[in-house]
């Protein structure tokens, strides 16, 4: 089986300045939001970060590569899930053994937010909400408090929290960030492909990041 390599980059453009200008902090990990910059420029700008996200994910598609479970797993009972921050690709199989996915994700701006090791999922939403972890707020202390459900939502469409406290694979409404270190922590993944996901893992679906 195939498994789903969906490389293209789309191009979603928020309705409203604000929400650029949020997408944009988060993205970049920045401590300001850039805010009151002209349209031309937020245009000419987007364009070159698709055009720099696009060629990231090209230069990627080298370390795109399937494996197989037995170097990093006794045995796939729950099903697994294995996260490589190298390749910033997700891999999963079934309890079984019938199905194999491989996904393209986000993963930790840095070195010091990028944990690795062994949890499992303990919580799957639909629609999740979000806030901001202490130290994130510390370091961007004028991002909201609070996201509802929907297409501001940094967690995208679905959120599967991990055993540690704070760490979620998620879905992401910035496409851009997708075959990037952009995150502050959690693994992100195309709506879509979170979505797929999110339907085959169980809670206790054992997770390795590497």
């Amino acid at each position: 089986m195939n498994p789903p390599m969906e490389f293209t980059v789309k191009n979603q453009k928020p309705a409203m300045l604000s929400r650029r200008a949020f997408n944009r902090s988060l993205l970049a990990g920045a401590g300001t939001l850039a805010v009151g910059l002209p349209a031309t420029a937020w245009a000419e700008d987007e364009i070159e970060m698709e055009h720099d996200v696009t060629e990231t994910v090209k230069h990627n598609l080298s370390s795109f590569s399937s494996k197989t479970w037995q170097p990093y797993f006794d045995n796939l009972r729950n099903g697994a899930i294995l996260v490589d921050t190298t390749s910033r690709a997700l891999h999963y199989w079934s309890s079984d053994e019938s199905l194999y996915k491989l996904y393209p994700t986000s993963v930790p701006v840095s070195e010091e937010l990028t944990r690795r090791g062994r949890t499992s999922i303990v919580q799957k939403v639909v629609g999740p909400e979000w806030r901001p972890t202490p130290a994130m707020k510390r370091r961007n202390p004028e991002w909201p408090d609070y996201v509802g459900p929907g297409e501001d939502n940094p967690l995208g469409t679905h959120a599967m929290y991990l055993g540690w406290q704070y760490y979620r694979i998620h879905g992401t409404n910035d496409t851009r960030k997708i075959g990037r270190r952009s995150s502050n922590g959690c693994i992100g993944l195309y709506n879509e492909h979170i979505a797929e996901l999110f339907e085959l893992a169980k809670v206790g679906t054992q997770v390795l990041l590497i």
